[in-house]
């Protein structure tokens, strides 16, 4: 444990911000703190959007105590991502990203990060689910790791680490009046959204035009005698959107993606995500208790 402590710290820095904020009385400035991770040596940080979201000033601060103005690359309100960047020429101690194709629940789970900008502060727990969502202020995040490793404000933008020291995933959220709940982003969807942003300075994502209605089970099936027992349920669709243009109604229930059953609305989003805006995808649906396959040409997501 020491070990992985050691090697994962290092690479954790505290983040301080500065934002103008806007009140009856004038503009008076908001200050704020959370954590990042280092991902290059050339000083790339990993954090969370909301931890820099409308800072008009980012401070970086290494285990060593040095600090850093830092600028921001980009950052994506939906995955709660953002990157943001240090100019020096001190070669700094980059992380070890893992992967988190592979978790399992039960697994080792080091939460290192910055509560209550109180400095460097370990915590130890496991991973107690996956493939999470929560809702937050305007959006729901999806696929996320549960830990009960301690996550506490300031925590967010964090590392996640395993047992043998790799970053599987970046701090999150905790829910509030809840313990042992914490959650983090997987680190595979993290270095997706991390790699589009620093390439191109923000994430370019397909939209369908649908709204979730609810994730069909067997239960669901059972008790409003529905001809299938997974999929999900189309509340509204855009009128304007790719999947009305294909033919898609509300109350129809998609089943599978390109020929891939989708048993809920996690696995829905995630088939999507890894198309991009212009892609045909064929999304099977029933309704009426017929099945039919409507071709849907996939928008990019501008809000």
């Amino acid at each position: 444990m020491i070990d992985v402590v050691e090697h994962v710290r290092p690479s954790v820095v505290n983040i301080n911000t500065v934002a103008q904020v806007q009140t009856v009385f004038g503009v008076f400035p908001q200050e704020g703190a959370g954590s990042g991770v280092i991902v290059s040596p050339d000083g790339y940080i990993l954090t969370n959007n909301h931890v820099v979201e409308g800072a008009q000033q980012i401070k970086v601060t290494l285990l060593s105590g040095k600090s850093y103005p830092a600028r921001l690359v980009g950052a994506d309100r939906f995955s709660d991502i953002a990157v943001v960047k240090v100019g020096t020429a001190e070669r700094l101690p980059a992380a070890q990203l893992g992967t988190s194709g592979t978790l399992r629940v039960g697994q080792l789970a080091v939460a290192i990060g910055n509560p209550f900008g109180l400095g460097h502060t370990v915590t130890v727990g496991v991973v107690s689910a996956l493939n999470r969502s929560i809702q937050v202020p305007g959006l729901i995040i999806e696929n996320l790791i549960q830990t009960d490793a301690a996550i506490n404000p300031g925590n967010s933008g964090g590392a996640l680490a395993d047992s043998g020291g790799s970053v599987i995933g970046i701090n999150t959220a905790i829910v509030p009046n809840a313990q042992g709940i914490g959650f983090a982003i997987p680190v595979d969807s993290a270095r997706a959204i991390m790699d589009q942003l620093i390439r191109a300075g923000h994430v370019v994502r397909p939209y369908v035009g649908v709204v979730w209605g609810g994730d069909v089970d067997r239960s669901i099936a059972g008790q409003y005698n529905l001809p299938v027992d997974h999929g999900v349920l189309v509340r509204e669709v855009d009128a304007n959107g790719p999947a009305a243009n294909a033919g898609i109604q509300a109350g129809d229930i998609i089943v599978a993606v390109d020929g891939k059953p989708v048993a809920n609305w996690n696995e829905f989003i995630r088939e999507l995500f890894t198309r991009r805006p212009g892609d045909r995808v064929r999304l099977e649906i029933v309704r009426d208790g017929g099945r039919r396959t409507l071709v849907v040409t996939l928008a990019q997501r501008t809000q």
